[in-house]
């Protein structure tokens, strides 16, 4: 299973937490725990509870020991600096933050729906995030005024790769932009939000999306976060084996 996994990079398959529904539980044998059921079988995960409640160091780390050597996390970033605080005066968050994750990457930037661009505020944020981070960084803008082409220069400049997300608040949200060096794809389940599957010609359309991108991107991730009804882990299994 491991090799397998090597042989698909740069594609980074999984879900929204490591959570194994019972319909889905089959395909995840084995002993252990979810996660190390889980991390036999897709080769990432984002962690989502790092956007609620922060994790110790050590918690991080515990993790990161329990899965293969090829495995990857991706990590929200808190809703202390993107929701509350709305980019602004985050510096004591973000660096304790960024203490806690260490080397664990993708971070993931989800911005509240009411969120406008502003962009004093953008140059900023993405600065000073740059200053203390050079690892790989995506951002899931969720307000339409975050899809103009201000934006986008803003967030290349900054090395962040622009979430392509279903479903899309505007046409240009289905599309990945920003930094072209990494493909970040969120599927959060259309039409009904964190619930509803994906046919399969919409799984065989991200998989064309994925290949089609990776002659461009050095890393290509792709989270199913329709988790609701236990959707997400069988049809991440599913674009694995489109992509092999």
């Amino acid at each position: 299973m491991i090799e397998r996994r090597r042989s698909l990079e740069p594609f980074y398959v999984g879900t929204a937490g490591w959570g194994i529904p019972k319909q889905h539980a089959g395909s995840f044998p084995g002993e252990g725990s979810h996660l190390e059921r889980y991390a036999r079988c897709l080769a990432a995960v984002e962690i989502n509870s790092s956007f609620y409640r922060p994790h110790r160091p050590a918690t991080y780390e515990r993790w990161a020991a329990s899965v293969p050597s090829g495995f990857r996390f991706s990590v929200k970033v808190p809703r202390e600096i993107t929701h509350t605080r709305r980019l602004l005066d985050v510096t004591e968050p973000l660096d304790r933050f960024l203490g806690e994750v260490r080397a664990l990457g993708p971070l993931l930037v989800q911005l509240p729906p009411s969120l406008r661009y502003d962009q004093a505020v953008a140059e900023r944020f993405f600065g000073d995030f740059r200053e203390r981070f050079d690892g790989q960084l995506a951002c899931e803008p969720r307000h339409e005024s975050w899809f103009g082409d201000a934006a986008e220069a803003v967030l290349t400049k900054h090395l962040v790769a622009r979430v392509a997300a279903d479903p899309a608040v505007v046409p240009r949200a289905a599309r990945p932009r920003g930094w072209p060096g990494l493909l970040y794809i969120r599927l959060h389940g259309s039409p009904k939000v964190y619930y509803s599957a994906y046919s399969s010609d919409e799984v065989e359309a991200t998989a064309r999306c994925l290949l089609a991108t990776s002659a461009k991107a050095r890393t290509c991730w792709c989270i199913y976060d329709n988790t609701a009804a236990g959707e997400a882990a069988g049809q991440a299994l599913d674009l694995l084996r489109r992509l092999r």
